[in-house]
């Protein structure tokens, strides 16, 4: 059982309303945005959260571009002045076509709620270390270093085994456990109910550079998105100068390296893009180049009656439009009010979990209906020339900034958006199924080694 001596954890024990048979009210695994929010917030409100995290902080992570979205609930979190410090402006996303002569860009100011103009690039070292810091400011007691291994649930709670980094073991006793341990997925794998995206198969190489030509004035820090044969890159720039590279491609693509070294098949793959070619001549590699297989996956399950699955380990969906960071958040929010049902309403906690499952599902699903066709030559047309018909442009650009689950009206002009979609793609039928007979071939599942 953990003591407070133990130099993993910290000193703040637990408070007097705890039960002495268990260690914790709530353990929450996984100390990145999703598992760090939710832990504040249930903390805060007098909550005995312990927060475990299997590295240490700082730590690399991929996914620095954030949505405005992510401002209310920073603000919630009372963290926002924090990140205006260490982030960079991110007004719009530029998006960049081999098959037009002209570069577009789309910004946050043109969406339906003005209110939302602009958002962050982060590094996520220092943005997931921020929050981690903050739920344990807000009465979390925070440990790392701390790889949970199994939990085995009952009646009551849950029972979980631990490791720390010496080989040491743990064992937790908690009322209600959250899962948010990323890609590690680990109540996902442990039932057996994590699938591959059957509509989606992609895999990424990314790295990090310095001295790569960025957009001029208020632009600087806006994501660019640009479209080649095998997929699409992202060059997200960070405010100490250094850029954020990478390719989401086909597997097959990744699959084609047939043991070349790392970093000279991304340069390769970037010379498949001239476009980005060019922003990068003359720039530095300053990061170990990085690939990764089996992108988009979801669970066939969200919750339990002790249990929660939130961001990524319920669910990961093609980066395209930098939704990851806010859909992990936002789930801790929703799923803040399930554990509070839970622990004090018995009889409201399986409708709070089928609003809770309802959100996770919402999110992911608004998204991927563009992510499936955003390579399609009519959404490509649609991002490089946007029109405003029944507000579409503005309804897309609030979709983009990640306002899908307020009250802003958007839904009419989405789904007037989808009309015209299928109209213009039966417009040009023969190109629209060679497109989609080609995004069949894409999507067949390959083994890709991943380093």
């Amino acid at each position: 059982m953990p003591t407070p001596s133990e130099p993993h954890a910290t000193s703040r024990a637990a408070p007097p309303t705890a039960r002495p048979d268990f260690d914790c009210e709530v353990l929450v695994v996984g100390g990145g945005p999703a598992g760090s929010t939710i832990a504040a917030l249930l903390a805060e409100r007098g909550r005995d959260v312990m927060l475990l995290e299997k590295t240490h902080h700082p730590r690399f992570h991929i996914g620095e571009s954030l949505l405005p979205a992510n401002a209310a609930l920073f603000d919630k979190l009372g963290v926002r002045a924090e990140v205006e410090r260490f982030g960079m402006a991110k007004f719009g996303v530029e998006f960049v076509s081999p098959d037009h002569d002209h570069r577009a860009m789309i910004e946050f100011a043109d969406g339906w709620d003005k209110s939302l103009p602009y958002a962050w690039q982060v590094r996520r070292s220092e943005l997931d270390e921020m929050l981690f810091r903050n739920a344990a400011k807000k009465g979390a007691r925070a440990s790392e270093g701390c790889r949970v291994r199994k939990v085995e649930f009952d009646a009551e709670g849950a029972t979980v085994d631990a490791e720390l980094d010496g080989g040491a073991k743990q064992t937790w006793r908690t009322r209600f456990l959250v899962d948010a341990t990323g890609r590690d997925t680990l109540l996902a794998n442990q039932f057996r109910c994590k699938e591959k995206n059957p509509k989606h198969n992609s895999s990424a190489l990314y790295a990090h550079f310095t001295g790569v030509q960025r957009l001029p004035g208020k632009l600087e820090g806006n994501i660019t998105i640009f479209w080649f044969d095998h997929g699409w890159f992202w060059l997200i720039p960070l405010a100490d100068g250094v850029t954020s590279i990478g390719a989401v491609c086909w597997p097959y693509y990744l699959k084609s390296r047939d043991g070349k070294p790392l970093p000279e098949f991304f340069q390769d793959t970037i010379a498949l893009c001239p476009a980005l070619a060019e922003r990068l001549a003359g720039a530095a590699l300053v990061s170990e180049v990085h690939a990764t297989g089996n992108y988009s996956y979801s669970s066939r399950i969200s919750s339990g009656e002790r249990y929660l699955l939130l961001g990524d380990a319920y669910a990961f969906i093609d980066p395209v439009f930098s939704s990851g960071v806010y859909l992990a958040m936002q789930s801790g929010f929703v799923g803040a009010e399930v554990v509070e049902a839970t622990l004090d309403r018995p009889r409201a906690a399986a409708a709070a979990r089928r609003r809770f499952d309802r959100v996770m599902r919402r999110g992911p699903r608004e998204f991927s209906w563009f992510i499936f066709r955003v390579s399609s030559p009519t959404m490509r047309e649609f991002f490089m020339a946007p029109q405003n018909p029944f507000r579409v442009k503005e309804a897309l650009t609030s979709l983009l900034a990640g306002d899908i689950f307020g009250k802003t009206p958007i839904w009419p002009s989405i789904f007037a958006l989808k009309a015209l979609y299928f109209m213009v793609s039966l417009g040009n039928l023969g190109r629209s199924l060679a497109f989609w007979k080609r995004r069949r071939l894409n999507i067949r599942d390959v083994e890709v080694p991943a380093s």
